[in-house]
């Protein structure tokens, strides 16, 4: 009875483990994205994103007033609150005068600066700054560290979508995305069925050139593939992208459609073939249909690439913002001068791959079926 097919193996709890530990990979750092995206950089800076929720201690600084608001034995007083000279919000915990030392003092204690100066900083940002000699143009800097409550904001999402010439760059990821996604599927289909189907010399070379294909590194092909685009007058060009993501995915679809279509009936298609039809025929009206769960796994495997990738689009597509796709526009425009805006960068992250979970959630029922193919034969 042991070996009955059907019965629940004993090993079902390695198995949920293994999903849980799976899932939890994949979706922690997706929230921590997430909640990153909703915050600022001085935020994030402060503290992790699982500490979202609660007041963070974040270091400021501002400048004390230049006018004195009152004399005291022949000393200025200069008297205000910090939180007026800065964008801080929150409690004061202490405060200090050098950069490197925000925290050297805490507050309600008097800081002798030398040279019969002082300053006093209070927990609700008021200070008092006693100085012999009239402050000057430019107040004593001051460094503080304040509590800061949790805030979540949309500027970070404001500031990736209202970049100037954003619109054109999501135009521009469709117009290179859905020709490199279709092409390469109609050149392999035609070539896995050829392959699977028909018989002609040299067929097991070519099914074997097909798999050796699959391991020639992308950069490897990038610059000899570019002088060929500029020999044949096609140079960088949306028709250079889509030939250069039709010829980097060609060989690994060719490799999945074939072995999927080999293993189609055997009796359909010869008997189709008796009836006196021809191999368009077949293919058309027999071997296509029975073939989409496979075609859209591949279909949806190509978008995701070429709507995600920045390296083929920064070599066959021209500079300009004309041409500039959305990963382009991001990691040129938005991080570029910006290498530590990390809230910003989660916000692009975010607004980049909302098109591919629309896809992927719209078709991952037809990516099931064509994973699964072939395994329940």
């Amino acid at each position: 009875m042991d070996n009955i097919a059907g019965q629940k193996s004993s090993l079902g709890w390695a198995v949920n483990i293994a999903v849980v530990f799976m899932v939890l990979v994949w979706v922690i750092p997706t929230v921590g994205l997430l909640v990153s995206s909703f915050r600022d950089r001085d935020q994030i800076s402060a503290s992790g994103w699982w500490m979202a929720p609660f007041s963070a201690e974040q270091s400021y600084r501002a400048r004390a007033g230049s006018e004195p608001t009152s004399s005291d034995a022949g000393l200025y007083v200069v008297e205000g609150n910090l939180f007026d000279e800065s964008d801080a919000t929150g409690t004061i915990s202490a405060f200090g005068t050098r950069a490197v030392d925000p925290g050297e003092f805490a507050v309600g204690e008097t800081a002798a600066l030398g040279d019969d100066e002082s300053l006093v900083v209070n927990a609700d940002g008021t200070y008092r700054y006693v100085t012999p000699e009239e402050p000057g143009r430019r107040g004593q800097r001051i460094y503080f560290l304040a509590e800061t409550p949790p805030s979540f904001s949309l500027d970070n999402y404001r500031t990736v979508l209202g970049a100037g010439g954003m619109g054109q760059a999501f135009i521009n990821t469709l117009t290179v995305t859905i020709p490199a996604t279709i092409i390469p599927i109609l050149v392999a289909a035609f070539a896995a069925y050829a392959l699977a189907w028909m018989q002609f010399p040299l067929r097991g070379l070519l099914i074997a050139l097909v798999v050796g294909l699959l391991v020639v590194p992308l950069q490897l092909a990038l610059v000899p593939l570019l002088k060929l685009h500029t020999e044949i007058g096609i140079g960088r060009s949306f028709v250079g992208v889509w030939l250069a993501h039709t010829g980097f995915g060609l060989p690994l679809a060719i490799y999945l459609l074939r072995n999927y279509m080999v293993g189609l009936p055997r009796d359909i298609i010869e008997s189709a073939k008796v009836d006196g039809a021809t191999d368009f025929q077949v293919f058309t009206k027999i071997v296509l249909p029975l073939s989409f769960p496979a075609l859209a796994s591949f279909a949806i495997f190509q978008f995701l690439w070429t709507w995600n990738d920045l390296l083929v689009a920064k070599v066959f597509l021209p500079d300009g913002d004309s041409a500039m796709v959305m990963t382009r526009k991001i990691a040129d425009d938005l991080l570029g001068s910006r290498g530590g805006d990390w809230g910003i960068l989660a916000a692009a992250a975010f607004a980049s791959i909302a098109v591919p979970l629309v896809v992927f959630f719209t078709m991952q029922r037809y990516l099931v079926r064509g994973l699964l193919a072939g395994s329940v034969k």
